[in-house]
C-alpha cells in the first residue's frame, strides 16, 4: 500500500512551501497537482518540479475528482503527492480524496500551508472569531443564478459578523469570477437592497500572500465603480460594527470617495 501526501502550495509561489514539504516532494514516486481550486503564478509548478528534481502532473478538476489517477498511482508506487494551491484541506475535494484512499487501505500525510480562509482576514486586520459562514459565489450561468450567498451574507449580517465571499474560477476556460463583477451581480440578485444596502462596507483583497497583494475598504455602491486588477479576488462583508483595533486597522485600505487608487499595505 502507498501514502498519500497532501501538500500545500501557500498564497504564492514555490517560495512558499516549507522545507518539509520540499523533502516530502522530493521524496515522492510521482507528484501531481491540481489549480481548480486556486491558481499559482505562471510558471510556479515547473520551477516546483525542478526544485523537487521530478516533473509534476497537472490533474484538472474531472480528473482529479475521479479519484482514478491518484488512487492507480497509490497502488503501483510506496509514495504520491498531491500539490494543492493554498492549503489542501480547504477544499472538501481532497478530504473525499483524503477518505478515498483510506478506504483502499493507503495511509496519507499532511503538510498545511496558508489559505485565503485565513489570510484575507489577517491582511486586513479583521479579527478571526467575528466571521461567519464562508460564502461561495459561482460564475453566472442563465440556469443557475442562486440568491443563496446574499441570504447567508444577511444571515450572518444579522448576527453582527464579516462574511468572507470566495468567488469561483474556470482556470481550464481562462474564466475567472472578478470582485468587479461579483459586486455587480450581487446587486442585480438583490436590486432592492433586501439583503445588502449599498452604504454597507466592504473589502476587496486582491492576489493576497503576493508581492502585489491589496486591499479596499469602502461602501458596497463605492467597489462596484473599481478595477481590482487581475485575480484572485476575494470579497469580505463586513460586519456592521467593529472592534475600535479592527477599525484602526481598515483605515488604511480605506477609499476616499475622489480617489480611486488602491491603498497599499
Amino acid at each position: 500500500m502507498g501514502e498519500l501526501a497532501f501538500v500545500g502550495l501557500g498564497l504564492n509561489d514555490e517560495r512558499g512551501v516549507s522545507e518539509g514539504a520540499r523533502e516530502v516532494l522530493s521524496s515522492s514516486d510521482v507528484v501531481f497537482a491540481e489549480e481548480y481550486t486556486a491558481v499559482a503564478p505562471t510558471g510556479t509548478i515547473e520551477r516546483l518540479g525542478h526544485l523537487v528534481g521530478k516533473p509534476i502532473r497537472r490533474l484538472d478538476r474531472p480528473l482529479l475528482e475521479s479519484e482514478g489517477p491518484i488512487l492507480e498511482a497509490l497502488a503501483a508506487h510506496a509514495r504520491v503527492s498531491l500539490v494543492v494551491v493554498g492549503d489542501p484541506f480547504a477544499a472538501t475535494t481532497h478530504i473525499a480524496l483524503r477518505l478515498a484512499a483510506e478506504r483502499a487501505g493507503h495511509t496519507w500525510t499532511y503538510c498545511p500551508n496558508a489559505s485565503i480562509l485565513t489570510a484575507a482576514a489577517g491582511f486586513l486586520g479583521l479579527m478571526h472569531y467575528r466571521f461567519g459562514r464562508t460564502v461561495s459565489l459561482p460564475l453566472p450561468s442563465e440556469s443557475f443564478a442562486p440568491r443563496s450567498p446574499l441570504e447567508h451574507i444577511a444571515s450572518n449580517h444579522r448576527r453582527d459578523l464579516h462574511t468572507l465571499v470566495l468567488l469561483d474560477l474556470h482556470p481550464d476556460e481562462g474564466r475567472y469570477l472578478t470582485a468587479t463583477a461579483a459586486l455587480a451581480m450581487m446587486r442585480e440578485r438583490d436590486p432592492h437592497g433586501g439583503f445588502l444596502t449599498d452604504a454597507d462596507r466592504m473589502a476587496v483583497v486582491a492576489r493576497v500572500g503576493q508581492d502585489g497583494a491589496r486591499a479596499w475598504v469602502a461602501s458596497f455602491a463605492r467597489l462596484r465603480s473599481l478595477d481590482f486588477g487581475p485575480p484572485m479576488h476575494a470579497i469580505v462583508v463586513l460586519a456592521p460594527t467593529l472592534h475600535f483595533e479592527e477599525e484602526a486597522a481598515l483605515r488604511r485600505y480605506a477609499v476616499p470617495d475622489e480617489d480611486p487608487r488602491p491603498a497599499r499595505p
